[in-house]
């Protein structure tokens, strides 16, 4: 009876402490908002090809933070976002950058490792909405023919006349980082980030010049987050 009565005795106290652990190791929700910027260097995929190198832009937007979940959470951004393309005249004195100015809507999970500096992982869908168009060129586009030693070869024109005409784009990202706590409620964050768009920025009907002209972004930002719970 004594050795029933002791392991009653050793069961109330695992029971009593049972409650503890699950206490202390309940993750509590944490909720943040922030806001991040940076640059960004795009080009866009044409086919049939189109000669270019990447075109800078830059980026920036404000950002909300879930997460429900040791090492797991959610991440929504509102940013604006400048894309476009350069072209490459091959070595011909002639420039032409179009850049396109974007809405840009990501939702992202959120994996992440470590405490006090963690590194994390973001990817997920997008979707952007085109606001406007601008074009830093040093030739006149409607009347490229009468340009001396313009590279016509091998050389596809009509993108540099073509407005966008689909206002609409998505695609995926996918971004690498670290992030660094400076009290409990603040942090700041670096990522580096790529965009491929789904959508094209032309019509692609078998009778348009192009088959598809689909984005692709790279991105390296800076951010601030502020826990509010």
């Amino acid at each position: 009876m004594g050795a029933v009565k002791r392991l009653i005795a050793v069961a109330a106290v695992a029971m009593g402490f049972c409650p503890m652990a699950t206490a202390q190791t309940h993750y509590h929700s944490n909720v943040a908002v922030g806001a991040r910027g940076g640059v960004d260097v795009s080009r866009v995929f044409f086919s049939p090809g189109v000669k270019q190198t990447w075109a800078l832009g830059f980026t920036g937007g404000v950002t909300f933070r879930y997460i429900e979940e040791s090492h797991f959470g959610l991440i929504a951004e509102l940013n604006f976002l400048q894309r476009g393309w350069r072209e490459n005249f091959e070595g011909a004195p002639y420039k032409y950058t179009r850049t396109l100015n974007y809405i840009q809507i990501p939702v992202f999970a959120h994996i992440y490792f470590g405490r006090r500096g963690r590194f994390f992982f973001n990817a997920g869908p997008e979707v952007g909405i085109f606001l406007s168009e601008s074009t830093n060129c040093n030739f006149n586009v409607a009347d490229i023919s009468r340009l001396p030693d313009f590279p016509y070869v091998n050389r596809m024109n009509t993108q540099m006349s073509i407005p966008v005409q689909n206002r609409f784009d998505y695609g995926i990202s996918a971004g690498l980082g670290g992030e660094f706590n400076l009290t409990p409620r603040h942090s700041i964050y670096l990522e580096a980030r790529a965009y491929y768009g789904l959508g094209n920025i032309f019509k692609s009907k078998r009778t348009d010049p192009f088959s598809a002209s689909n984005s692709m972004t790279i991105m390296a930002t800076v951010g601030y987050w502020l826990r509010i719970k």
